[in-house]
């Protein structure tokens, strides 16, 4: 199991490389400059601008200084937010994401387990069918769109009770966080849920299940001693690509709901090329990321142990 995990870490890191060169190219070749004439009003200027950021030296000497700042940790200094550098945006937003991305996790598992389960349970009757209408609609309409849909609600809510019941947009209170947490999770909750029906459907016709049932256990105790643990497998498997769709759809919702998160901040680096917090956050994504699945799939193991004993065997 060890040599499995290090050779998963040994990858991740692979990965990492391969994101931070392909950002890194991606960026030198988008036209455009980042010393915009508000910024540089005279061609001196946006020299000693460009020098003092490394843009004057060529672009293989800029990468080998790029990689050697990376594995120390350093992003650099922002192009575009004067003496800031993007270690410090990231140390102050990423919090901010992070708290909605695990909110709207919570949300989406625990919605789309529950839901999948009784729509499990009700095949082919009314609940069945009502949740499976409300998936295809989830998984269709994008985030943004339910995004404005939900502030258009809040603004009919508060505007029939005289008062603001919930806020519209901003951050700071438990009131500003459900909303754009359920908004970020829904689409992942439909999908999960779509998932837990299908595997559970699977689960109740196996053979153990029905013994079980001959020897007389309770419907509870079937569910959570057999059926739950086996049929939510396929849930677990998929919550590494589920944290990266989070994290990457809650760039659109920090925006919509005014939330000062780090996806707020690279949606803004993009738009003025502010190379350095572009590369930064990609990269810091992505090891993020990386380091969630490794976790993910060390979570599996200990879920089902054929896992561990595969990896065992085969190491």
């Amino acid at each position: 199991m060890l040599r499995y995990v290090l050779k998963r870490l040994a990858y991740g890191v692979v990965t990492i490389w391969f994101i931070a060169t392909a950002t890194f190219f991606a960026m030198h070749a988008v036209p455009g400059d980042p010393f915009n004439s508000a910024k540089a009003a005279t061609p001196q200027l946006r020299e000693n601008l460009r020098a003092r950021y490394g843009l004057d030296k060529p672009v293989a000497q800029q990468y080998v200084l790029y990689l050697k700042s990376m594995l120390q940790g350093d992003f650099g200094i922002s192009f575009t937010q004067e003496n800031r550098r993007v270690n410090d945006i990231i140390r102050e937003h990423f919090p901010v994401s992070a708290l909605l991305g695990v909110c709207a996790l919570l949300i989406a598992t625990i919605g789309g387990v529950c839901g999948g389960a009784v729509a499990a349970y009700w095949q082919n009757r009314w609940p069945d069918r009502a949740l499976m209408i409300a998936v295809v609609l989830a998984i269709s309409v994008p985030s943004f769109v339910i995004a404005a849909l939900a502030q258009l609600g809040i603004v009919q809510l508060n505007s029939a009770l005289g008062y603001p019941l919930i806020p519209v947009a901003g951050w700071g209170g438990v009131s500003q966080i459900w909303v754009p947490a359920l908004v970020l999770g829904l689409g992942t909750m439909a999908y999960l849920a779509r998932l837990m029906r299908s595997s559970l459907l699977a689960v109740m016709q196996s053979d153990y299940v029905l013994t079980a049932r001959a020897k007389g256990l309770s419907t509870g105790q079937i569910f959570w001693r057999h059926q739950l643990r086996n049929a939510i497998l396929p849930v677990v498997t998929e919550l590494g690509p589920t944290i990266a769709a989070i994290t990457t759809g809650g760039f659109v919702v920090e925006l919509i709901f005014a939330i000062p998160g780090l996806g707020r901040y690279f949606v803004q680096a993009v738009q003025q090329l502010d190379y350095t917090v572009i590369m930064g956050t990609t990269v810091f994504y992505g090891a993020f990321l990386v380091l969630v699945v490794v976790l993910v799939d060390i979570l599996y193991g200990w879920i089902d142990p054929r896992i561990r004993l595969h990896a065992e065997a085969s190491s």
